[in-house]
């Protein structure tokens, strides 16, 4: 880990801070505008929240990261519910990107996930950077997307075990934690409060 960084536990007095961030990081990203920071303002009031692996990063005391992670579960299809955790979003600020930073706090993040038992995690990502941390196209392993058709393999859903074995025999399907979708309305009237900022329609957006 670099000498003049750190990554610890989000406080409430971060909130807004990391917000922010997560606005920052997201603009213009996937869609015009963005949801992300309405997700993460959202889901600190859920059960399934992990407070423990909400993480920020500072960089000589300036914010330029935060990680959520939430807990989730795999319908396997011998009847039993596995536990595992998702995370995200995963926000490093725009002028710290393509640094190495995001990948430093993806994986001290892991590291704290497995030293709580998390036995496995489950995201939507991209395998050309998750995939250089040990995540694998999770249908190849037997577990699906409720998204998407059983018989598909779909390349942006990912697993890692962080217990090896863990998932040893199973098969089954992910559905995403209740949360992860907003109204696009609310989440609207939420981003008002931040200061205004130009919604663009890009290349490679995927809404």
């Amino acid at each position: 880990m670099k000498n003049d960084m750190t990554i610890r536990i989000e406080t409430p007095d971060d909130y807004a801070a990391t917000e922010d961030l997560t606005r920052e990081a997201f603009w213009n990203v996937y869609r015009p505008g963005c949801l992300e920071h309405y997700v993460l303002h959202r889901f600190r009031g859920k059960v399934g929240f992990v407070p423990e692996l909400s993480l920020v990063m500072e960089l000589d005391g300036k914010l330029i990261g935060h990680v959520m992670y939430v807990r989730s579960e795999i319908h396997a299809d011998d009847g039993r519910s596995i536990p595992v955790m998702t995370f995200g979003p995963i926000s490093i600020a725009p002028e710290y990107k393509r640094q190495g930073y995001g990948t430093i706090l993806l994986r001290e993040s892991m590291r704290r996930a497995e030293a709580l038992g998390v036995g496995a995690l489950a995201i939507e990502g991209n395998i050309g950077f998750y995939g250089k941390s040990g995540f694998v196209v999770a249908s190849t392993k037997g577990i699906h997307y409720a998204a998407e058709p059983q018989d598909a393999e779909v390349p942006y859903f990912l697993i890692r075990e962080l217990v090896p074995g863990f998932l040893d025999g199973v098969t089954g399907t992910y559905l995403d934690p209740e949360g992860y979708f907003v109204d696009e309305a609310e989440a609207e009237r939420f981003d008002a409060q931040f200061p205004p900022k130009e919604k663009q329609k890009l290349p490679g957006q995927l809404f």
